[in-house]
């Protein structure tokens, strides 16, 4: 079982789900996706490959965990996409078989020398590789409170947010890919109350889930109540309503 069965991802994929219409829309004005073989990476319950339908692409979606296929099958009906579960960064598919390759915040979460090298064998020349990641802020409801009450994580080889580095994006895609081009947003997190914001970070969110699983009870009192003091500050009458930075990343195979 992989830590993406965890919680509910669906009710992360509905939030993001603005992010990979960008993402698509982006990658659709450099190479137009109508006609187009378009491979979604790490692609969860299947946003980005169904917005790349939409656009009127043959697309394969890949992912690691069979319950969030499930989910995408569901949601796209019929045989609209071809839905194979494996490793993104090992997916067993065809070599140069793809106009594009898509991931809306999914294969930020893979080992990133492997997961490039996967995308550079799956691409046609001159095809185009575009993905959303996360930018690091500051400030940050998600993540600040698990700090504040674990501590600083050691360092690690590679995170999620490195993606949203423009150095670091340059010097990983630079051997196989040029015309790079990276794209800035602010993606809304809203929730209709303090306690509906904390349910997703206990319950829903699979990231947030796994770590209060494998937490003991003290540990997991100490996160609700650094969760709950985080989402407070953004809590209006109305509800409760953050910003997050993201980036949309886009370049060409050579």
């Amino acid at each position: 079982m992989s830590i993406w069965s965890a919680g509910r991802y669906e009710a992360v994929a509905q939030r993001i789900a603005p992010i990979s219409v960008r993402l698509i829309e982006t990658v659709d004005r450099l190479r137009p996706l109508d006609g187009a073989v378009v491979a979604d990476l790490a692609c969860g319950t299947g946003n980005a490959a169904l917005a790349a339908v939409a656009a009127g692409a043959q697309v394969t979606g890949v992912d690691l965990t069979p319950e969030l296929l499930a989910i995408a099958a569901d949601k796209a009906g019929g045989d609209a996409v071809q839905w194979v579960a494996a490793d993104a960064a090992a997916t067993g598919l065809p070599d140069a078989a793809f106009d594009a390759v898509v991931s809306n915040m999914g294969i930020i979460f893979v080992e990133p020398v492997s997961q490039v090298a996967e995308i550079a064998r799956l691409l046609r020349p001159g095809g185009f590789f575009g993905f959303s990641t996360w930018v690091r802020d500051t400030d940050n409801p998600f993540y600040n409170p698990i700090i504040d009450v674990l501590g600083t994580p050691p360092v690690t080889q590679y995170s999620p947010d490195q993606w949203g580095e423009p150095d670091i994006v340059t010097t990983r895609l630079t051997d196989d890919f040029d015309e790079i081009f990276i794209e800035h947003g602010k993606h809304a997190w809203q929730f209709g109350s303090v306690q509906d914001a904390v349910v997703f970070v206990t319950d829903e969110s699979p990231m947030h889930v796994d770590l209060f699983t494998r937490s003991d009870e003290e540990t997991r009192v100490r996160l609700t109540e650094a969760f709950t003091a985080a989402f407070e500050r953004y809590a209006t009458a109305d509800g409760v309503t953050f910003e997050a930075s993201y980036a949309v990343v886009a370049a060409r195979r050579r």
